[in-house]
């Protein structure tokens, strides 16, 4: 049935607020691991309203929530009841059915559960055991509410939860004038980061080192998803330089185990270096030309031996398509959008002027691919309005649909040659075999310091925003702005 698109949103959202609903009930009753599911059933949810009709979840996600044996039994006596009525003829008494010793019973060792926060101890090994193939992990979620913010950390050897009091509007707040100050290479992030850090991180911080945990799984919600975790500061350095952090887009998702070390094998595009302007949805739009795009990939050429690399009109689907199945990374630099909201206008733009959509995507098969890389323009945002950022929960999926482990894609309009530096980073720090997640936080680092040591040195220069060569915390390329708008969505191990 279609529904006229006024009606699909209300339903989009009735259907998000009651997810947001039973998740806050359940963290209310202390049963937290299964405020987790339902996390992950709304992201499933926020990608099928994206229209991704293609959303398969997985075999626990289509099972929906696990119950306890308590609730089960519950259930089972209640339809045998309703089903007894039928088969006889009289009026179900549903006082009398709670006030049964057996379901009287069955809430008494529910309300002992919950107390003692006692999880389905199935579903909390397989989401433990599952943190365990990425090493030290830890699993964050956090949940936006109107009145309050919940987070929920799962470790190794853990489940915890913690609320911090912050309301919806208050927090959106901050995150826009955050995003803001690290999309100004000429602003001061750190005050707003620092209060980030002290609504998302710091209360977990504890627990997180309690568990030895070096790395951060972070599954975002809402408007969260739009600034880089990586950009958060604790007062001393910035999140990034504590932690890998690695985007997913819902734990049950997510394969967290390690690959095997294998060669870079890199198929790579680059946008020419002179505008373009081409038709989209019958209006004409200019694309700026992105010369340090070509540099980006010359240089993988010339430090990679066995890149295959494609350059302006060449760059092209008869040239790339044929081949993306040949290799381990796919390597995009070029302009690419993702819209809220808008899965058809979304694409990434190839050298010629023709595009690959949202949609286009689906169809690409990457069985040996271990990342792909769109890294120029807004590839995981577009517009100065922020929405729930379910656009880039979709583009993540759909990379994952292809058979690739991970992507990494931008935040915001990057730094043509800043990027370049921070890509020739990253490909340093996986030729010395680094895994991605980490390669990537290394690359940023490198940048922040300015020192190139554990990527391979650094390759090449650039001037950055008009030819000045602005200092932020001692480095030209120490601002956020340069270093952090890049996000590893999937598995970075």
């Amino acid at each position: 049935m279609n529904l006229p698109p006024d009606l699909q949103q209300s339903y989009t959202d009735t259907v998000a607020d009651d997810y947001r609903a039973l998740a806050n009930l359940l963290l209310e009753a202390d049963r937290v691991l299964e405020a987790q599911e339902i996390l992950d059933l709304l992201k499933l949810q926020e990608l099928q309203d994206y229209e991704l009709q293609n959303v398969r979840g997985t075999a626990e996600t289509q099972q929906g929530l696990a119950m306890w044996p308590a609730e089960q039994a519950i259930l089972d006596q209640f339809n045998q009841a309703l089903i007894l009525g039928a088969d006889f003829n009289f009026n179900f008494d549903f006082e009398a059915f709670i006030n049964s010793p057996e379901v009287v019973a069955q809430v008494e060792q529910l309300q002992r559960n919950a107390r003692g926060q006692n999880p389905n101890p199935e579903q909390l090994a397989r989401l433990q055991g599952n943190l365990q193939q990425a090493g030290n992990a830890a699993l964050l979620y956090p949940l936006v509410l109107d009145d309050r913010l919940e987070l929920i950390l799962v470790t190794t050897t853990d489940i915890s939860r913690h609320t911090v009091p912050v309301g919806r509007v208050e927090l959106n707040g901050v995150i826009a004038n955050f995003r803001s100050n690290i999309v100004d290479p000429f602003s001061n992030p750190i005050p707003n980061a620092q209060q980030l850090y002290q609504w998302l991180i710091a209360p977990l911080a504890e627990d997180i080192d309690l568990a030895g945990a070096e790395t951060i799984l972070y599954a975002a919600d809402g408007q969260l998803r739009y600034i880089p975790l990586a950009a958060l500061h604790d007062g001393d350095q910035w999140l990034t330089q504590r932690y890998t952090l690695n985007h997913i887009t819902a734990a049950s998702l997510m394969d967290f185990s390690q690959s095997d070390a294998a060669p870079l094998s890199i198929l790579a595009g680059a946008f020419p270096a002179q505008d373009l302007v081409i038709e989209v949805a019958g209006v004409e739009q200019s694309f700026n030309g992105l010369p340090y795009a070509q540099v980006e990939v010359e240089n993988l050429q010339a430090n990679l031996p066995g890149t295959v690399a494609f350059f302006s009109a060449g760059f092209n689907r008869q040239a790339i398509e044929p081949r993306l199945g040949d290799h381990t990374i796919i390597h995009l630099a070029t302009h690419g959008t993702f819209k809220s909201g808008h899965p058809n206008d979304s694409f990434i733009m190839l050298g010629d002027g023709d595009r690959i959509t949202l949609f286009d995507l689906d169809q690409w098969q990457l069985p040996n691919a271990s990342l792909v890389v769109l890294s120029a323009c807004e590839t995981a945002v577009s517009g100065p309005e922020l929405g729930t950022g379910e656009e880039i929960l979709g583009f993540g999926y759909q990379i994952q649909r292809t058979g690739a482990r991970a992507a990494i894609a931008s935040l915001w309009l990057v730094s043509d040659g800043g990027t370049q530096v921070l890509m020739n980073g990253l490909y340093g720090a996986m030729q010395v075999g680094l895994p991605k997640a980490e390669a990537l936080r290394q690359a940023q680092i490198a940048l922040i310091t300015g020192d190139y040591t554990a990527v391979g040195g650094r390759r090449g220069d650039v001037e950055v925003r008009g030819g000045q060569r602005e200092t932020f915390m001692g480095d030209p390329l120490a601002h956020p702005y340069y270093w952090a708008p890049f996000i590893l969505i999937g598995n970075g191990f």
